[in-house]
């Protein structure tokens, strides 16, 4: 469990980058756009690069042979990039510069974040992921405590602060994992390198139950990815709240994350991932239901606060079981068909929610995620796996889910 502790870091580094990311560089958008929907597809601009690449990573690093092991070289080229452009992003000079520098971060992104998210499954047995994936999520919802609290904070002194703290734990958090976390598939001797006959290939992976799930966890992103990006902009144009206080407003939702993410790990493994999963898509639907009905911060910080718990029991199991439907040969294939679909609702949501925004007000917002997330549970439950066994995603056994 020490090791899962330390894992953490890299998790918690990726999640601070991308709440700090969502909160403030809409601001950055705003005077030269004037538009929802040309600020929500600006936000979409740079998961094209994550899209293509995340899954070609996560397989490639299936194959890795190296002296750092197969998810290492990874994070040794891309976070140092990752922490360079992240820092350039508030220097932007031009509405082309600030795409340039948000382009190149998460490109450098991309390098890591599957081999990283990937090591989880590499160093914990099937039967503990789930509440390996509650602690490394745990400390990714500290991050995102640290980046909508303390980086408000920051922000008001100066718009860069929070982007070179952002930067720094990138660093340190790359050198915690080079230091501490355990290598897999090091060494370049035959036993240890990859055969040709056991590489995975992606088409391989969509049986039945993958292609159903991975279509599930496509709506759920739409509907939180949309209102991650764009909730700032609701806070201040529908609710009238200051910037920084728009941007606390979500400390709410990720500090019941975190309170909640080892306790849903629990429960995962001791209900089965899938009535976990379904238990938390169907709160958060009416969460994101409630929200237009909601005038004042106080009662929407409570709801958000609800949404938090809610998002821990989807965003804690949903990646273990997506593990848990394959083989242990394909650990990164799967991790970057997981963040295949989310980056494709990251591409997608966004604008898409920012033009209806502009059509029909802020309020259409919420009415729109809750409708995605609606769509995700009608997909969820005709998965017939309930995430407690590890296999190829057969469809000859039907299990408690």
């Amino acid at each position: 469990m020490k090791k899962t502790w330390l894992l953490g870091f890299g998790f918690f580094s990726i999640s601070i980058t991308w709440a700090l990311y969502n909160a403030f560089v809409p601001f950055f958008l705003d005077p030269y756009l004037k538009s929802a929907a040309w600020i929500g597809f600006m936000m979409t601009i740079d998961n094209y690069f994550a899209l293509f690449l995340q899954p070609w990573i996560g397989n490639r690093s299936d194959r890795t042979v190296s002296r750092f092991g197969k998810r290492k070289p990874y994070l040794l080229i891309g976070m140092p990039l990752a922490a360079l452009f992240v820092v350039l992003i508030p220097f932007h000079t031009s509405l082309l510069t600030l795409v340039l520098f948000m382009m190149l971060m998460n490109l450098a992104m991309s390098l890591y974040r599957s081999p990283t998210i990937a090591l989880m499954p590499d160093i914990t047995p099937e039967g503990k992921r789930t509440k390996a994936n509650g602690v490394i999520n745990f400390m990714g919802g500290v991050g995102g405590i640290l980046a909508f609290a303390g980086g408000s904070l920051l922000y008001n002194q100066n718009r860069s602060f929070p982007f070179i703290a952002a930067a720094i734990i990138t660093l340190l958090s790359l050198w915690i994992l080079y230091r501490f976390v355990p290598v897999r598939g090091s060494g370049s001797t035959a036993s240890s390198a990859p055969q040709e006959g056991s590489r995975i290939k992606l088409r391989g992976e969509l049986d039945r139950t993958t292609v159903l799930l991975l279509i599930a966890i496509f709506f759920w992103f739409v509907g939180y990815q949309g209102v991650e990006s764009l909730f700032t902009l609701y806070g201040k144009h529908h609710m009238g709240l200051q910037e920084s206080a728009a941007s606390f407003s979500l400390t709410f939702f990720s500090l019941f994350f975190v309170l909640f993410a080892i306790p849903s790990g629990w429960l995962g493994n001791r209900y089965g991932k899938k009535k976990i999963i379904l238990t938390g898509v169907a709160g958060l639907f009416l969460v994101f239901a409630a929200v237009p009905f909601i005038g004042t911060v106080g009662p929407l910080r409570v709801l958000l606060a609800l949404g938090g718990i809610f998002w821990a029991c989807i965003n804690i199991n949903s990646y273990p079981f997506i593990v848990s439907t394959g083989s242990e040969a394909s650990i990164g294939t799967r991790t970057g068909l997981y963040y295949l679909v989310s980056s494709l609702a990251a591409i997608t949501s966004p604008p898409l929610l920012g033009l209806i925004i502009d059509q029909f007000g802020y309020a259409s917002l919420f009415v729109v995620a809750s409708a995605s997330l609606l769509i995700a549970l009608l997909f969820l439950t005709m998965v017939r796996h309930d995430g407690k066994t590890a296999g190829a995603g057969s469809e000859t056994a039907t299990l408690n889910g």
